[in-house]
């Protein structure tokens, strides 16, 4: 049983709000450094978590670190904290006429729970947000990077250890399914849940929470490419889009064309089959790039390759006769993640995008860019696809709640 497991962790949250901003920053600061100093043993830690996974799977790319990677790291939790405090902001006060003031500010979150698969550097990411919002965070990671996990999560406790801050305020769970399940119904003892992952495990922790979730992570992306489209831009936006990094929620994972444009369909993916991108074409799509992209990496879409996250080196192609079929697609196949447009009609592009719902809506721009540091805001804890409490990616302030201050002089309500 978790159970005091929980209560340590909510202790110690209670007395985080109570530390100094420049002392939060400090820390991170000495994290940063830190991750750098013990770059030896938390890369030989990955490679244990690698060793268990064949290259083959979507996920290696994930869980994989690299010293780059961990310099990376390094340089986000230093601009974590260079961010300003999103606590104790004021966002309303009022004199009211029986004499109260009435103060609305910025407060944490509390205990945040997060469940996620094989991507360590998450564990670095929630951390610093957590900290720098005040929040304690108790991780859930997948059995895939718990060497990784492990070894990133005993950094962070000796930094914290060093500034005399309760260790608690970060706590790795067990990777087995059950702490899975107590930690979706620590109700009283966490505040929020966010899983990150893949569409099956969000709508698992959706299904089973009784602690209040905030969805993120699982991205069917979706770029269109307009009859007023260029050419140019298009072929740059849907290889950047597809293949910077496949294993990443703001993947692009189905073009639409507009048949007035099918001649273009060959220049328009052509890049990618140098990075052996396998397209799943409907019927005109396919007539089209059999004579031109190469067959081993070209197929006849089916139903089961729309509305699906691929997470590899594979891109559904479908193509449509109007705007309207376009946003219909979308509508029906969309998480609700990131979409984009190209063209060069202001109309259609305004259109689409004030009629697709999405957290992210591109024009003219690959959607890579759906990220908390692309976005000016630092690291992300995720980004939300739903619309309670916060959407898109969820940085400092988004991991933050609020609280009511009231002031009177002895005044009582008639």
């Amino acid at each position: 049983m978790l159970e005091n497991t929980f209560k340590k962790v909510q202790a110690a949250s209670r007395k985080l709000g109570l530390v100094e901003v420049e002392k939060i920053n400090r820390i991170l600061l000495d994290l940063a450094e830190a991750a750098e100093i013990h770059v030896d043993t938390i890369l030989l830690e990955n490679k244990k978590d690698l060793d268990r996974m064949p290259e083959s799977d979507p996920k290696y790319d994930r869980l994989k670190l690299t010293e780059t990677r961990i310099k990376d790291i390094a340089k986000d939790l230093r601009n974590v904290a260079a961010l300003p405090s999103p606590l104790g902001i004021s966002l309303e006060q009022k004199a009211m006429q029986n004499g109260l003031t009435i103060q609305k500010i910025t407060v944490p979150l509390g205990v945040v729970g997060i469940i996620y698969e094989a991507r360590p550097n998450v564990t670095f990411d929630v951390f610093s947000l957590c900290l720098k919002s005040g929040n304690a965070c108790i991780l859930k990671g997948g059995s895939d990077a718990e060497f990784s996990n492990t070894r990133i999560v005993e950094v962070i406790q000796s930094v914290l250890e060093k500034h005399h801050i309760d260790s608690n305020v970060i706590t790795l769970l067990p990777s087995d399914r059950s702490a899975t399940t107590e930690l979706l119904n620590a109700v009283g003892f966490v505040d929020i849940i966010i899983p990150r992952g893949s569409q099956g495990l969000i709508n698992y922790v959706r299904d089973n929470a009784k602690v209040p979730v905030i969805e993120t992570g699982a991205g069917i992306v979706h770029t269109y490419f307009d009859e007023a489209g260029d050419l140019s831009k298009g072929i740059d936006i849907v290889f950047n889009s597809k293949t910077r990094r496949v294993s990443v929620c703001n993947a692009l994972d189905c073009l639409i064309v507009h048949r007035k444009r099918i001649s273009d369909l060959p220049e328009l993916v052509k890049k990618l089959a140098s990075q052996k991108v396998k397209l799943f074409a409907d019927a005109a799509a396919y007539e089209v790039l059999k004579q031109t992209y190469p067959a081993e990496l070209l197929e006849p879409a089916s139903d089961e390759h729309f509305g699906i996250e691929f997470l590899d080196y594979k891109m559904s192609i479908r193509t449509v006769d109007t705007l309207e079929n376009a946003l219909d697609h979308i509508a029906r196949y969309s998480s609700k993640h990131s979409e984009a447009i190209v063209s060069e009609d202001n109309f259609t592009t305004e259109l689409f995008m004030k009629s697709v719902d999405a957290a992210a809506v591109y024009a003219n721009a690959s959607t890579a860019f759906t990220d908390g540091a692309q976005f000016g805001l630092g690291a992300e804890i995720g980004i939300s696809t739903q619309k309670l409490h916060a959407r898109g990616p969820m940085a400092l302030r988004e991991m933050t709640s609020y609280k009511w201050l009231i002031r009177g002089q002895g005044t009582v309500r008639q």
